[in-house]
């Protein structure tokens, strides 16, 4: 292929690549994920990608020197590819384009599965509960986690999750009216028609090294008859039944309502 044509080809993949990381930041679709500390080195690579392909583009068809001699019988080409060209732009773009396109920006079920909505809080490490935190009284727990109009506690659903491993924090807890939200999906090991699954994403990084955190919610009434993944603020009792997976938190759900996601969708370092 004609090297000038090579190279433009090739530029103009690195502007697309450039352009989807720049794109994912001006939507805000970055936010479903990277975490905040890793989204300003997402756009800073989106434009350094855009800078580099556009001068590339530029000088495309400019002759340059290769940086050494060559001999009456040297005719190497540096510009050469096992690949064809096309096919290695396609192998570049095809890809991503179709990744932009298609994806929903959210984990499948089968996906959150593999990234422990299933698991039980006795399969995650929560001995950092009793060793970071004073001792307790309801009164304290009480105090930190005042009471909306309808009497419920405003709880983290995170902190509901790892307070079942915790003995001190389950005893004082247990039977208390609370209020938490997350996002609503089917539980494959329900018994129960009336049991789902509420959770919400712990993303350290990125959604690749993103973790469910689950409670179980069981309706006490009908079960509201919304889509996967709605977000819902749940009301109502809390438990810690060990049904043979250990201590385990089940929300008895008294009030069910859709709910906004919040400004950030996923629990970031630091967020409870």
């Amino acid at each position: 292929m004609n090297p000038k044509l090579q190279r433009v080809i090739f530029s103009l993949a690195l502007i697309v690549w450039g352009a989807v990381l720049v794109y994912f930041y001006a939507s805000g679709r970055i936010t479903k994920y990277l975490a905040p500390d890793f989204r300003p080195l997402s756009l800073a690579g989106g434009l350094g990608l855009l800078v580099v392909g556009a001068f590339n583009l530029l000088t495309a068809t400019q002759q340059a020197s290769c940086g050494h001699d060559h001999g009456p019988d040297d005719a190497h080409d540096h510009e050469s590819l096992d690949v064809h060209p096309f096919a290695a732009f396609l192998i570049l773009i095809v890809p991503l384009a179709l990744g932009v396109a298609w994806t929903k920006d959210a984990f499948s079920l089968g996906s959150l599965t593999r990234k422990g909505l299933l698991d039980s809080p006795a399969d995650a490490s929560s001995l950092f509960l009793g060793a970071a935190m004073p001792k307790l009284t309801k009164e304290i727990i009480e105090k930190q986690h005042p009471k909306n109009a309808e009497g419920y506690h405003a709880f983290g659903l995170m902190e509901l999750f790892f307070s079942s491993g915790d003995p001190e924090m389950r005893g004082l807890v247990e039977g208390m009216l609370v209020e938490t939200e997350g996002r609503v999906v089917q539980d494959p090991d329900a018994a129960s028609p009336k049991q789902r699954r509420l959770y919400r994403l712990f993303i350290t990084c990125c959604a690749a090294d993103s973790r469910a955190i689950p409670i179980i919610v069981r309706f006490q009434g009908e079960v509201p008859q919304v889509e996967e993944n709605t977000w819902m603020k749940l009301s109502g009792t809390i438990r810690y039944p060990d049904e043979g997976a250990g201590f385990i938190p089940v929300l008895e759900v008294d009030h069910a309502a859709e709910a906004p996601p919040p400004p950030e969708e996923s629990f970031m370092r630091g967020n409870y």
